[in-house]
């Protein structure tokens, strides 16, 4: 199984209009990726540029993260652009490869809770996939099991990191958070992945 996840998320105006915020989680043999787009902007053009990001990172989903984001950046030119935040987990060695491009916010929780930092903050870079590209740098990190990442886009106020606790469920984090922390003026996401550890 290697993850599990859970999602909560609102376009702004609510759930009849369409979203400029997606997910997507893929599997490749030994691991499998997490990712959250943002479409800038909202309305259907912020939607279908995000769309577009998914299809990219899905048909590629094992390459390194940063292929995937250079991927993704040549083929979204064209649209408005995204800000995204990948996290690609492997089995083998219990690792997570992870690269962010813009204000999707990510924390990882530690299950273990001897560990000398319970929770990292992982700081994206600022720039715009598909059109504005920063220098780009992964981030290695060992996980075990029931360590939890958690992105957000800006639609959730940053504040939602300040007291976060691993809940029973991914779904059950994922809705505190979106009930807690949603703006309510912008398109909203959160995607909870818990590290499980088996062979997926």
């Amino acid at each position: 199984m290697l993850i599990e996840w859970a999602s909560a998320g609102m376009a702004l105006g609510g759930n009849d209009n369409e979203s400029g915020d997606r997910h997507l989680i893929a599997r490749f043999p030994d691991g499998v990726l997490a990712a959250v787009m943002d479409g800038l902007g909202h309305g259907p053009e912020a939607a279908s540029a995000a769309r577009q990001a998914a299809g990219i990172l899905e048909a590629s989903a094992g390459e390194p993260v940063i292929a995937l984001v250079q991927r993704c950046h040549d083929g979204l030119r064209r649209t408005r652009g995204v800000v995204m935040s990948l996290a690609s987990f492997t089995a083998r060695d219990s690792s997570m490869a992870w690269i962010g491009v813009g204000n999707v916010e990510t924390v990882l929780l530690r299950a273990d809770p001897s560990a000398t930092r319970r929770r990292e903050a992982i700081s994206g870079r600022g720039g715009v996939v598909g059109y504005q590209l920063p220098p780009l740098r992964a981030t290695a990190l060992p996980v075990s099991r029931g360590d939890t990442l958690i992105m957000a886009t800006d639609g959730i106020r940053a504040a939602f990191t300040s007291a976060l606790s691993p809940a029973p469920t991914p779904q059950q984090l994922a809705d505190s958070i979106m009930t807690q922390h949603c703006k309510g003026s912008d398109d909203a996401l959160v995607l909870v992945v818990r590290y499980v550890g088996s062979t997926p």
